[in-house]
């Protein structure tokens, strides 16, 4: 595969900025480096004031509509790149996004949760072409931190 360059350039092509990254908090890291691979902690879709905004705080399938919950994976991805940046110090040590998995805040009933998740997927294929496409799990739960309607993890191979 091919290396990756200028990352943060096409995401501003794309109209889009990474927001300030937010403090863990809990018992746990927001990244780790093991080797090669980067392991991203699952990000929530807070806007670059760091909030949650209302749109995106309830359930897919009765409060939150397929559209808003992809737009709401989008904003789970600019977090875990902006999380990235912070842990490698330049987007461009990114090789490949090997995975990710979402997190579905959705009604019992609600049996598209990958529809939502196909923000976050379709957002790192348009950002690092080929070496953004990823293997992906997505589940429904029953809630999620702060009420967010979606969660995103990922793991990244890098230089």
């Amino acid at each position: 595969m091919l290396p990756v360059h200028d990352i943060e350039s096409r995401i501003r092509e794309l109209g889009y900025e990474l927001p300030e990254v937010s403090v863990s908090q809990g018992n746990y890291v927001p990244f780790r480096i093991e080797g090669k691979l980067l392991y991203i902690s699952g990000q929530l879709c807070v806007g670059p004031d760091g909030k949650l905004a209302d749109a995106y705080r309830g359930k897919l399938g009765s409060k939150i509509t397929e559209t808003d919950g992809y737009a709401a994976a989008k904003l789970c991805l600019l977090q875990i790149l902006a999380q990235a940046r912070m842990a490698l110090g330049s987007l461009d040590r990114l090789r490949s996004c090997i995975r990710l998995g979402g997190f579905v805040n959705a009604e019992p009933d609600f049996v598209t949760p990958g529809a939502a998740m196909n923000g976050a997927s379709d957002m790192i294929v348009a950002i690092m072409g080929e070496a953004g496409r990823h293997s992906r799990t997505t589940i429904g739960v029953a809630t999620l931190p702060l009420g967010a309607c979606i969660e995103v993890e990922a793991l990244f191979a890098i230089d």
